[in-house]
């Protein structure tokens, strides 16, 4: 397994796509549903978007929860539909495991939309991959080291707050989570690493 990979040999690497289905949960009445699916599942991939500021002073606000099983990513407005009890106990629930990239930056925004939400089993990838050989912290890194795809980036810095998402946004962020969720299973398929891999600290140049 590669160690780390350059924005060159991933530019040359085939485009990775996201096949299942995606759901936008943009009103109250399809959440009980999503939520419903999503319970069926003991580990969901999730990301986060939100609309880009440009001003220093700006702070950003979430926009969009991304949870996906193997087959459906369902993106959850919630500048629209806040968070709704039935996603703040799906969030909260430790016996379901979240997996994503900088779930921890993730958890401390959404706390921040919403006081009141304690977010549990939350698994952010970034603290296991070191363990693997993994240098790189990127998804786009990480997923191409992995699967040997890229996953495009274009649509990242587009409105997330806009009246509709355009198939461009929808496949960009159901890909995101999904694509987390890949490559935790992936991780589950190798090797388990010895502890102390955990906390080994990085070489310093001499």
């Amino acid at each position: 397994m590669l160690s780390s990979i350059t924005k060159e040999e991933i530019g040359k690497l085939a485009k990775a796509t996201f096949t299942g289905e995606i759901v936008v949960v943009d009103s109250l009445p399809q959440v009980e549903s999503a939520v419903a699916a999503l319970e069926q599942c003991a580990i969901i991939g999730m990301d986060t978007e939100s609309k880009p500021v440009f001003k220093k002073y700006e702070r950003q606000s979430v926009a969009l929860i991304q949870l996906s099983s193997e087959s459906c990513c369902y993106l959850f407005r919630i500048n629209k539909i806040g968070i709704p009890p039935r996603l703040q106990g799906l969030l909260e629930r430790e016996d379901i495991l979240k997996v994503g990239l900088d779930l921890c930056g993730d958890r401390r925004q959404l706390r921040r939309f919403s006081p009141e939400l304690h977010p549990q089993g939350f698994v952010d990838l970034q603290r296991l991959t070191p363990a693997y050989g993994i240098h790189d912290l990127g998804l786009q890194k990480i997923y191409a080291i992995l699967f040997g795809e890229k996953i495009s980036k274009r649509a990242q810095l587009t409105n997330w707050e806009a009246a509709t998402l355009t198939p461009a946004q929808q496949s960009y962020a159901a890909l995101d989570a999904y694509a987390c969720l890949r490559i935790y299973h992936r991780l589950e398929s190798e090797p388990m690493p010895l502890l102390h891999h955990f906390g080994l600290c990085p070489e310093q140049p001499s």
